[in-house]
């Protein structure tokens, strides 16, 4: 029986990061830090990531700071430069397993604004059967309930399924609802654990 396989994208298939962005905005590491720490920090874009408005989003940043104005509005305007190209290996990976004809799907947290860029930037992002967007879902990782959307909607069974991201949060959610189950660090280690389970 084959195994279904559940990609996460940001940090695993696609290297996103906002430094990508903010290296051409802030002169000093430390000055990038504190701002992607206290103001456009993971906690405010995870809230974009299901569901809020980035318009909203941007005005209640710029209300709380309106010393980093155009700083914050950056983070949106400019979001496309944060998207720092494919993870190259993992890319390879994912070829391998649809030759192979394995099931592949994906569940993002992703803002259902920008989700269209990717999809017109990634070529790759046409090769799964299905793609649960959290945005798009107002519900994001770790939340049970969009890993049971994405079980539902796709006619899928937890146990039957082995879901990959790069967030230890996100994996033990999970664990919690019968996923098998691979926290995502290198390409090279998500190889040998498929070679492993003769996957790949």
């Amino acid at each position: 029986m084959k195994k279904t396989l559940v990609f996460d994208l940001g940090g695993v298939l696609i290297n996103w990061d906002p430094r990508h962005l903010y290296r051409k905005l802030i002169d000093d590491e430390d000055g990038i830090d504190i701002f992607l720490a206290e103001i456009c920090n993971s906690e405010w874009n995870v809230k974009q990531d299901a569901g809020r408005p980035l318009a909203e989003a941007t005005a209640e940043r710029v209300a709380l700071f309106p010393e980093k104005k155009s700083l914050i509005e950056a983070f949106y305007d400019r979001w496309e430069e944060m998207l720092g190209g494919e993870i190259t290996e993992t890319v390879e990976i994912l070829r391998e397993l649809k030759t192979r004809g394995e099931p592949l799907y994906a569940l993002t947290n992703w803002s259902g604004e920008t989700f269209p860029i990717a999809l017109q930037r990634y070529d790759f992002l046409q090769w799964f059967e299905g793609t649960l967007v959290s945005g798009d879902e107002k519900m994001a990782k770790p939340d049970p309930a969009i890993f049971h959307l994405l079980l539902n909607r796709y006619g899928l069974q937890a146990q039957d399924c082995l879901f990959i991201d790069d967030s230890k949060i996100n994996i033990e959610a999970a664990i919690k609802i019968g996923f098998d189950t691979h926290h995502f660090t290198s390409a090279n280690q998500l190889r040998q654990y498929l070679t492993q389970g003769n996957l790949l």
